[in-house]
């Protein structure tokens, strides 16, 4: 049985370029990010992260009012870009119909770390806490909550690919018929447990990420929330490709072959029918952490040996880890639809590293093709790959 399409409509997004897809887009195409830069928390030297500089000025309505934190807010933000097209979906097929899938790694934990400070008496001031707000399950529900949506509902967390794979659990949930609509995406927001725990893996940089440098020296953590809504009714982007795997290699550190990596890649491409030379850009992983970069490389030159055009977009955004696979699909998005829209950059020094296979990094100004489709590729602790393709 051929199953039905699947496409990705309205986009919400807040993150250290910018709080809606327009400014977004805009910084994007210049490879510069307002929210980049060093901030005092995280250790005695700080951290360079990428913050969300926009106030948050939307709150839950009062009946959700214990879910207040800055984790959910960013959730709202991205939500009100959106809202319309959700509401019209609603209408159209009532809201037991329309559901939502989210990812996340660290939901609120940050609330819970203020309250836990001010608890203690190392901190100043009083600071509403209920766990609910840090609770990693609770975001999708909270979301389907405050939209008055009463389909499935249900938040994955899978490490850096869990906005990833909520793409390919939403895609299922349409094309098995459960769902007519869904809210799709992730949301993770800036805390001391991730700052300071890729601190102690020696997985982070006090300046700026740079991605596939010889130079490259970790990681910066960001926040952030990107979502779309997905529905089967024809729309200006297809999810034409879901590719997974689990490889299973180490807790945290890649399969340094990129195997498993490669075996989403090509899923993806197969799931699609589309050969590697159908696809005009490839939003990378790309942590910037050496064996990261590395495997990435790697299987980047065997499943488009005659190259594609390519860029890590983590310097502009910090690794917004939970949010990431949403976000990067989301700037993949924007490439696709956006009439006249430039790839997004990738900025680095431009020192690259000898030993990798060498791969077309966008560095000017650089659009697809007519025809041409989009992958975005996100990889996890663990050994969980994710690779999404899109087409016009």
């Amino acid at each position: 049985m051929k199953l039905p399409h699947v496409y990705l409509h309205a986009l919400g997004m807040i993150n250290a370029l910018g709080a809606d897809t327009d400014a977004i887009a805009s910084a994007l195409a210049v490879g510069v990010s307002p929210g980049m830069g060093r901030v005092a928390f995280g250790g005695e030297h700080g951290a360079y992260t990428g913050r969300v500089l926009a106030p948050l000025e939307l709150a839950p309505p009062s009946s959700l009012a214990r879910y207040d934190c800055r984790n959910n807010r960013l959730m709202l933000a991205a939500l009100a870009q959106i809202e319309p097209a959700v509401q019209a979906a609603c209408a159209r097929y009532g809201a037991g119909r329309v559901g939502v899938v989210l990812g996340t790694s660290t939901s609120g934990v940050g609330a819970g770390e203020a309250a836990a400070g001010i608890a203690s008496g190392m901190e100043a001031g009083h600071a509403p806490f209920d766990y609910v707000q840090m609770e990693i399950g609770s975001g999708a529900p909270f979301a389907a909550a405050t939209l008055g949506l009463q389909g499935p509902a249900f938040t994955i967390s899978t490490a850096c690919t869990s906005s990833a794979k909520a793409f390919a659990a939403a895609r299922r949930l349409l094309q098995i018929g459960l769902c007519d609509a869904l809210v799709v995406g992730g949301v993770d927001s800036l805390c001391e447990l991730t700052v300071r725990g890729f601190a102690a893996l020696e997985s982070t940089s006090l300046d700026r990420t740079n991605p596939m440098s010889a130079n490259r020296a970790g990681i910066n953590i960001g926040e952030g929330a990107a979502v779309f809504l997905m529905s089967r009714e024809e729309g200006p982007a297809r999810l034409a490709g879901v590719g997974e795997s689990s490889d299973a290699h180490h807790i945290s550190a890649p399969d340094p072959s990129g195997a498993g990596g490669e075996q989403a890649l090509r899923a993806a491409l197969a799931d699609a029918g589309m050969a590697a030379s159908e696809i005009g850009y490839v939003n990378l992983h790309a942590t910037a952490t050496r064996k990261n970069d590395e495997m990435e490389a790697r299987l980047m030159s065997r499943v488009f040996p005659h190259g594609v055009a390519a860029s890590g977009t983590k310097p502009l955004t910090g690794h917004t880890l939970g949010a990431a696979g949403a976000t990067e699909l989301g700037f993949a998005w924007l490439s696709l639809v956006r009439e006249g829209a430039v790839l997004p950059r990738h900025v680095w020094d431009g020192a690259a590293d000898p030993a990798l296979p060498a791969l077309d990094l966008v560095e000017q100004d650089r659009r697809l093709a007519p025809g041409q489709g989009v992958m975005s590729n996100s990889f996890a602790f663990g050994g969980s790959n994710v690779s999404l393709v899109l087409a016009r």
